[in-house]
């Protein structure tokens, strides 16, 4: 495993107005890209995630797992505005010379791949043979889908959408609304709106599981009189919330959340190509479209929006009691299911080759 930093001199013209006149990502690979170039993997990771996806998706990636290092050349980039080692709100503005803290501008989730085509020219990459991403990361390959079209062979977007909802706008909305209640918020110091943050992952927390997770994984306690001493006070799925908060903000800072949040809004492929339906009809790779039946943030209906509308594109529905977070969950489901489409597409196409 490698984790670098490419840096790219040039200004990137983003889709707000705004520009930088350089920028910097965080991108780890796991493998070697063989001699055909024919090996690539290009992995895309959710909202608050880091570029190692062996360290958050390892029932997927890894030795002996489905996307195996001893076979493929898997690269998985830390998205811009994260605070994972790309150009963030904490980093140095070079046009000040201090933190952007506020005045980070915002990346959409199409300025994001598009600022990630010169890390893959640097790495002579012409063709990913399989892109594939989750929520927000599932947004990315959408975009860079639709964006160039004879890039991937195969896609494999999960638990998310072509144009986020009002729902989900609701939902990142009201988590930026806890952060700009903290009286900290505006001071130009790292540890702002951090109290804000940590409410405001309570409420992504709802988003991403649900009603039966909630009541499988933090049951109530019918062995102990009130009150029930968890170490963040009240009930186990209280003390679930508290302690989901203060792990994010041990690693996570108020103003990436923000931004991204707001990156994951700007999510909607029909912008400037006609339709919704008509940018899901400029992908031309191998499409996989995997949802998750229980999944209130993402529901259903958008990924079978996803497979009615990208040409010759594959759609299953995975039981999960997880909820959203099923797609990072669920990966013997996911695998049987990567290992049917990729496997047997493989097969087919060399006895085509063969006959």
């Amino acid at each position: 495993m490698s984790t670098q930093v490419f840096h790219y001199n040039k200004p990137l013209q983003l889709e707000s107005g705004e520009s930088v006149s350089q920028y910097h990502l965080a991108y780890t690979t796991l493998g070697k890209l063989n001699s055909r170039k024919d090996n690539v993997v290009w992995v895309f990771h959710a909202l608050t995630a880091n570029s190692n996806p062996a360290d958050w998706w390892s029932g997927l990636v890894g030795t002996g797992r489905f996307f195996d290092p001893e076979k493929y050349f898997i690269i998985c980039v830390n998205m811009p505005g994260s605070c994972y080692g790309s150009i963030g709100p904490l980093e140095i503005n070079p046009a000040t010379n201090s933190r952007w803290y506020h005045d980070f501008p915002l990346f959409t989730t199409r300025d994001m791949v598009r600022a990630y085509s010169p890390l893959k020219d640097y790495l002579g990459i012409k063709k990913i043979h399989i892109g594939i991403g989750g929520s927000m990361g599932g947004q990315q390959l959408l975009e860079w889908a639709a964006e160039e079209p004879e890039l991937f062979e195969y896609i494999i977007p999960l638990a998310t959408n072509a144009q986020h909802s009002p729902w989900g706008v609701a939902f990142n909305a009201s988590q930026r609304m806890c952060i700009e209640s903290d009286q900290t918020w505006s001071q130009l110091q790292p540890e702002a709106g951090i109290e804000g943050m940590k409410v405001a992952r309570s409420i992504a927390l709802l988003s991403y599981r649900n009603y039966t997770a909630y009541k499988l994984t933090q049951p109530r306690d019918k062995k102990t009189a009130w009150p029930v001493q968890h170490p963040f006070g009240g009930e186990a799925a209280e003390s679930y919330q508290r302690y989901q908060g203060d792990k994010l903000a041990k690693r996570f800072n108020a103003f990436s959340y923000y931004r991204l949040s707001q990156a994951m809004d700007t999510q909607d492929l029909g912008r400037d190509r006609g339709s919704l339906e008509d940018a899901l009809k400029r992908i031309t790779a191998k499409t996989l479209v995997i949802g998750i039946i229980s999944d209130i943030l993402f529901p259903l209906e958008e990924q079978e929006f996803l497979a009615k509308y990208i040409p010759d594109s594959e759609f299953h529905a995975i039981e999960s009691f997880y909820g959203h977070d099923g797609f990072l969950l669920e990966y013997e489901k996911i695998e049987a299911l990567l290992r049917k489409f990729i496997d047997e597409s493989a097969a087919s196409y060399l006895k085509i080759v063969n006959e």
